[in-house]
């Protein structure tokens, strides 16, 4: 494999690195937007681009392994904990608390509604309210 001097110049303009925080996934991201938005690439550039793309994908990989595996009531009690929330507080989603102290105490399952103002609550998906599929927390059919 021989080095040009093209990608010589391309190294030293952005010198890969792991990437290691957002601001350097973001400067990342710049640099491979630069290079994505050209009507054509060299093969240097290609193969920069795949350096930084590797890089980029190495970071999100690690950051999805950093994210909890919970769900559910269990993941309910994290973001209430994480936002110094009492249960009145989530009164206005669950109507009263005794509601809510019920689905804490897993005696309730939440309801389709309750998902739906909790994700737009915490500003998160509604599926991680569903309980995780690997859980046994429903009846099998059949």
């Amino acid at each position: 494999m021989k080095i040009t001097k093209q990608y010589l110049e391309l190294l030293y303009q952005f010198p890969p690195r792991p990437i290691v925080t957002d601001a350097d996934l973001i400067s990342t991201q710049e640099i491979i937007n630069q290079l994505i938005d050209k009507p054509q690439l060299t093969q240097d550039e290609e193969d920069y681009l795949d350096v930084l793309g590797t890089l980029v994908y190495d970071y999100e990989q690690k950051q999805e392994n950093l994210i909890p595996d919970i769900y559910g009531v269990d993941l309910l009690k994290v973001l209430m904990k994480e936002h110094e929330l009492r249960q009145k507080d989530l009164v206005p989603i669950f109507k009263t608390e005794s509601i809510v102290s019920d689905i804490l105490k897993g005696k309730r399952q939440f309801t389709n509604r309750h998902i739906q103002e909790l994700a737009e609550f915490f500003h998160v998906s509604p599926s991680v309210f569903f309980p995780h599929k690997s859980s046994n927390n429903f009846a099998s059919i059949g």
